[in-house]
């Protein structure tokens, strides 16, 4: 995959077939601790102990169609050690199921975010029924988004409506640009 951007998006697709109606995205990137990290987390079903120990085989999937081999976490897992980082998968059956990455910010092979305002928003519009709490920690700045309390803000205005979502792309695009 091109950016962090597009793992974020397979990670999140991978909890809605999970089942789950929470999902939680956060970002921190701190440049004084030279730290990048990514974690998705959810309420889905999680996984049982051999899905665990086989995630980040590139042929291993749950998948009932063999053409769809699991690359995506075991992409994230090389990609995050290539960069002086790690993966940390913690699940629970029933519970649900939290990816973290980590990479050194600075280390020259390190993917970019890429556009993260983009992989949010089309979650959100795609998945309008799903509760999303997205969270973007820079340093000592900090951007905060939940489905949950937008939706009681519109009053009924559909959350995935084409308004709304430029909204939201364009409240996180400008709170990336600033410094």
């Amino acid at each position: 995959m091109i950016d962090l951007s597009l793992h974020i998006l397979d990670i999140a697709e991978n909890s809605i077939t999970a089942g789950a109606d929470e999902i939680s995205i956060k970002i921190r990137e701190d440049i004084s601790e030279n730290i990048l990290e990514i974690t998705v987390s959810d309420n889905g079903r999680g996984m049982d102990k051999e899905t665990l120990l086989n995630v980040s085989d590139p042929f291993f999937s749950t998948k009932k169609v063999r053409s769809n081999i699991g690359l995506g976490i075991p992409l994230l897992k090389q990609m995050a050690e290539e960069c002086g980082g790690k993966i940390e998968i913690e699940t629970a059956e029933g519970r649900g199921t939290s990816v973290t990455a980590s990479f050194q910010h600075d280390h020259i092979d390190r993917k970019p975010i890429g556009d993260i305002a983009s992989t949010v928003s089309t979650l959100i519009f795609c998945h309008p029924g799903i509760r999303f709490i997205f969270e973007y920690r820079r340093n000592s700045g900090i951007f905060t988004l939940d489905t949950l309390e937008l939706r009681e803000e519109l009053d009924g205005v559909p959350i995935n409506s084409a308004d709304v979502i430029k909204f939201i792309k364009d409240g996180i695009s400008s709170w990336l640009k600033r410094p």
